[in-house]
Formats: C-alpha cells, structure tokens, sequence
C-alpha cells in the first residue's frame, strides 16, 4: 500500500542505505523488515477499517510493530 503511514522509509528516512545492507547481509534482519512491514499493513488495514478489529487488538499490534522497529533502530545504530 503506497499510502500506508509509518513505512520504514518514513521511520528511517537517513538510513536507508544500511536497511538495505542489512537486509541483503543479515537474515535476521530481513525478516524483521518483512514482519514489520506485515504489522504496518495489518495495523493500516484496522485504523481504516478495510479488515475491522477489536481495539485491544490493535493495540497489541501497535506494540509488536513498536517493539519490532526498536530491534531494527537498534541494530542499524550498531552498524
């Protein structure tokens, strides 16, 4: 979705450069950018009701994705 907010390039705009050395050197790393982006899509697709969900649902999705972009800033501070 071209119009999904919180994309990693949004998130990260200065590194994209190392997202992408880190995704093509480190697997790890590539699933986690796959999942993060999965979650964003997941949480887009509730907070504009294209797939409806409870809202403490949502909610633990919010987290998962938060949680999952601290790993990836972390590890990009690292390199």
């Amino acid at each position: 979705m071209s119009n999904t907010p919180h994309t990693l390039q949004e998130e990260f705009p200065f590194d994209m450069e190392k997202l992408h050395e880190l995704k093509v050197s480190n697997a790890h790393f590539a699933r986690l950018l796959n999942e993060y982006d999965e979650i964003n899509d997941q949480v887009h697709n509730a907070e504009t009701n294209v797939t409806p969900m409870d809202g403490l649902a949502e909610v633990e999705l919010r987290k998962k994705r938060t949680a999952i972009k601290d790993e990836i800033a972390r590890m990009l501070a690292a390199v």
